[in-house]
């Protein structure tokens, strides 16, 4: 062809014209020939009342062998592709090639094919299994193309343009015509597709051109976010889900907290690691590839992962920048996230963070081991709660409780492991009954295994009183410095961590 993108849409065009005239042309002239009850009873009909009958059976052979003898080329090259890319069980064989570069073993699998099919000897048990794959296809082109001219993607320019009620209507139509035909084979094959398609998700396969699908999903997640704005402003509570930003002065800090982070933000949270640049080129090097090894071992981990290095003289003022360059963002981090080695601390760093995060509605989670404890054995969550607020029923307002309640419950859910909650009340206004107990358990949603104790006097002697746990979650109020923290762990001996509210979460909604 002297011109491809001229002449293959008209070529189609053509060819689709045509080829409907001739069909609704021959409805015409059956219809002429022959009654309602002979159309649907007599396969032979044409025939029989041609002119010269011999002449449509070599046209039929004719047909059918040029079909299948495009479909035989066709097929094994289309296998071979599949197989070279590892899409089909046993693909090493099936890609494997004759001496002269046919796909050998392709071939016979799909001679194999034809023979079964030939050997059920009835076209009317094949033609129904054929047809549903062809129309899943012509109902998926309609589909993408229906989804990319809707999102008007600036790479989506067809030289054929068509109205947008076409593609809407062929994808429908499509699939409809598979229901019509066999309700039974339709959703069989929908099902096969469905578990075909997973089966090559579960492959994780990577292409060297790129997925299509990541443009595609990207289209649509910036669709949903400007309807969503549109929506609301303000990202509903409902919808929280911790997005960590992790500050990372000292790779040790991420290595320490591992698997704690991996318990917080899985399944569906994330995970973003800000780091300042290294002006020692080795150091800088080093860091480099620790955090590269460390986001692939959280994306191994299903988790979103990613990091990025700033420049500054000063880490607490870079980290303050990017969280006020984030809040533009409608994805953002919403807990800022840090491990802090009590034993080389820096507690004007931290405070100063955490004032930072608190100003830019930031969430915060300090975590502090004890220096002889860790989290191997991940079972009992002790959760410590402070300043209820009175009317808390009323209100859904448990006060600075919110964030550190929902860190308990998804850590619990992914130890598989038990909630102790304890409320400190020093608010001679507030009470608890059992009734006031069992509300508070059923608006929280707290698992049934959980339990939850009143009691009254300073936070610091009653953790004493409770050191079987593998870690604790306490909710740090205004006065609380990370000394006072530090003291706490050092005190109780049980690895904690501190939480600290934005205006993002709320655990009774």
């Amino acid at each position: 062809l002297t011109s491809p993108r001229k002449s293959i849409p008209l070529g189609t065009i053509s060819a689709v014209i045509i080829t409907a005239l001739i069909y609704v042309s021959l409805i015409f002239v059956v219809s002429l020939i022959a009654t309602p009850e002979e159309m649907t009873a007599n396969y032979n009909l044409f025939i029989e009342k041609a002119l010269y009958g011999p002449l449509v059976i070599a046209g039929l052979l004719g047909a059918t062998l040029s079909s299948a003898l495009g479909s035989f080329i066709g097929a094994p090259r289309i296998m071979l592709a599949l197989a070279e890319k590892g899409l089909l069980p046993k693909s090493p064989k099936l890609a494997k090639l004759s001496t002269k570069g046919e796909p050998i073993n392709a071939m016979y699998f799909t001679a194999i094919v034809v023979f079964i099919g030939i050997s059920l000897r009835n076209l009317n048990t094949i033609a129904p299994i054929l047809t549903m794959f062809f129309m899943i296809t012509y109902a998926m082109i309609n589909i993408v193309v229906l989804l990319e001219q809707s999102l008007g993607l600036p790479s989506y320019r067809p030289t054929l343009k068509v109205p947008l009620l076409v593609p809407a209507l062929g994808a429908f139509g499509s699939i409809a015509i598979m229901f019509v035909i066999n309700v039974i084979v339709a959703l069989f094959s929908l099902i096969f597709i469905f578990v075909f398609y997973f089966y090559l998700v579960k492959l994780n396969l990577k292409s060297e051109v790129g997925d299509s699908r990541s443009g595609l999903f990207t289209a649509l997640a910036e669709w949903a976010t400007k309807k969503s704005s549109n929506l609301s402003p303000e990202k509903e509570v409902r919808s929280w889900r911790p997005n960590l930003l992790i500050p990372m002065q000292m790779p040790k800090e991420i290595r320490s907290a591992y698997k704690l982070i991996h318990s917080i933000v899985y399944p569906k949270g994330s995970v973003k690691i800000l780091s300042l640049i290294n002006e020692n080129v080795q150091e800088q090097r080093n860091n480099e590839q620790f955090l590269k090894n460390a986001i692939k071992k959280y994306k191994e981990g299903y988790i979103s992962a990613s990091y990025a290095f700033v420049d500054g003289s000063e880490f607490n003022t870079s980290v303050k920048i990017s969280m006020q360059s984030l809040n533009a963002a409608f994805f953002k981090p919403n807990v800022i996230f840090v491990s802090i080695d009590s034993a080389n601390v820096q507690n004007a760093f931290y405070d100063q963070l955490r004032s930072d995060a608190e100003k830019n509605d930031f969430g915060v989670l300090m975590y502090i081991p004890f220096s002889t404890a860790s989290l191997a054995i991940e079972k009992n969550i002790t959760l410590w709660l402070t300043d209820i607020t009175a009317d808390w029923k009323e209100t859904f307002n448990i006060g600075n409780n919110d964030l550190g309640t929902l860190l308990a419950l998804l850590i619990c859910k992914n130890w598989k492991g038990t909630i102790e909650a304890h409320i400190v009340n020093n608010d001679p206004g507030l009470s608890f009954s059992e009734n006031d107990i069992e509300d508070f358990s059923t608006m929280v949603r707290f698992p049934k295994n959980t339990t939850i104790n009143i009691m009254e006097g300073d936070l610091l002697e009653n953790t004493k009183k409770y050191r079987s746990t593998d870690i604790s979650i306490f909710s740090a109020n205004n006065d609380m410095k990370t000394a006072d923290m530090i003291n706490l762990v050092q005190t109780s001996r049980i690895s904690a961590v501190f939480c600290i509210d934005s205006q993002s979460e709320n655990v009774l909604v």
